[in-house]
């Protein structure tokens, strides 16, 4: 088991669960995204994690240590139209329709970790590191792993976007006023 670089719990959820029962309208509106991509190697544990909260806290970290690098830990506010951006890419993936039993087991190469709280839905998928499309061809299930891998680069291109918008002087945290087209 890998150590939480963010404290947020990692590696303790099920590979699956779905919440479909949640009853109460603050519960139906729940939000929550956490991505962790990492191994244990030659350099230690190098991964990479990020979490949106519902009140618009993006948390990042990233550890190499390649070359004696020190982790980087970032957290911003990003303002609603964000948050309802990362919602509505969520939604049309189609991601939570998605079941990771056929997806390739975490290895030593690494693992990824995607959990999502969306509405009544809570679901948490668990694979190996994608190298390449051509790993996600040559999966069990191509279709929900191609899902599943285009997501996670779409919210990549999101975190490392609001995340670069930090000044290196600025704030640990900051309210980010980033507008999604």
């Amino acid at each position: 088991q890998l150590a939480c670089p963010l404290d947020l719990g990692c590696h303790s959820v099920p590979t699956k669960k779905r919440i479909t029962s949640m009853a109460s309208s603050t519960e139906a509106d729940e939000f929550y995204v956490r991505y962790y991509v990492g191994h244990k190697g030659k350099f230690g544990h190098e991964f990479l994690e990020f979490e949106f909260r519902p009140d618009g806290l993006l948390r990042y970290a990233n550890n190499s240590n390649y070359k004696n690098d020190t982790m980087i830990r970032k957290q911003v506010f990003v303002n609603k139209t964000v948050v309802e951006e990362l919602k509505r890419i969520i939604e049309d993936s189609e991601v939570m329709k998605e079941d990771d039993a056929n997806w390739p087991e975490p290895d030593k190469v690494g693992r990824q970790e995607l959990e999502i709280v969306l509405g009544n839905e809570h679901i948490s998928f668990t694979t190996a590191k994608i190298g390449t499309l051509l790993d996600v061809q040559d999966s069990k299930d191509p279709e929900g792993l191609r899902v599943f891998y285009y997501l996670v680069q779409d919210i990549k291109c999101l975190v490392f976007h609001s995340s670069a918008s930090i000044s290196r002087s600025s704030p640990s945290k900051q309210r980010m006023n980033i507008f999604v087209h």
